[in-house]
């Protein structure tokens, strides 16, 4: 562990139930039925049919959704992968054995976690003060002005205050990171606050490489990691 105590923070329902079913006494249950579940199209579309009444029902259907759907996208309107990563169709992206290793591995060290569902905004704003706390922050990113609005198509909860996301940062103590779209206008938004900057290569769901803007105190660090990388894709 690199740190002693973590928090997790999540507001959207089915994600919460992933979290709370892992950190507590289903876990070995939602293990048990990854491993167990026989992946086809017909399994997946009658599965997903089912009520979920439980949290830890909601939480493996949440789990399933995200390795069949395109791109792993859970909002409204995804749907189930057709041809997949090397053409290996909806099970190019179900690697039971590792997620239940994943999940018995974060069970196994439950007591660094805490989870919690509420703003992730005001969870910043609560936390400021503390200089030893370390932040990661991943908003969705429907800011800015150049067309992707990809929040808007990939997350539940999509609307953001941007500014007021930007303001509360400035205030914490400690150190933090945060990822957003490569926008001009998200840039300008940090620069403005004595943000520093950097870019990352990524991929989309179309495997297409791109690349993904970092927002920090000091990210001299990343670019010197990553600036070969970068250069190769924007030049």
């Amino acid at each position: 562990m690199l740190a002693n105590a973590v928090e997790l923070n999540e507001l959207d329902e089915d994600v919460a139930a992933v979290w709370e079913t892992i950190l507590g006494k289903n876990a070995t249950w939602l293990s048990k039925r990854i491993l167990d579940f026989d992946l086809t199209v017909e399994n997946v579309k009658a599965e997903l049919a089912k009520s979920t009444r439980s949290i830890r029902q909601r939480a493996f259907n949440t789990i399933l959704r995200n390795r069949t759907f395109h791109g792993g996208i859970l909002a409204h309107g995804s749907g189930l992968i057709k041809h997949g990563e090397a053409g290996k169709g909806i099970k190019s992206r179900w690697y039971a054995d590792t997620l239940a290793k994943r999940i018995q591995n974060i069970w196994e060290n439950r007591g660094h976690f805490t989870f919690t569902q509420i703003d992730g905004i005001k969870l910043i704003a609560k936390n400021a003060s503390n200089p030893k706390a370390v932040f990661f922050i991943d908003p969705p990113y429907t800011a800015g002005g150049n067309g992707k609005r990809a929040g808007k198509r990939l997350y539940k909860y999509n609307e953001l205050d941007h500014e007021n996301l930007f303001d509360v940062t400035k205030s914490v103590k400690g150190d933090f990171l945060m990822t957003y779209d490569n926008d001009p206008e998200v840039a300008e938004m940090a620069q403005a606050r004595g943000f520093d900057t950097a870019l990352v290569p990524m991929k989309n769901t179309h495997h297409a490489e791109m690349v993904e803007l970092l927002i920090g105190k000091n990210l001299e660090w990343a670019r010197r990691l990553l600036s070969p990388r970068v250069e190769r894709l924007l030049f």
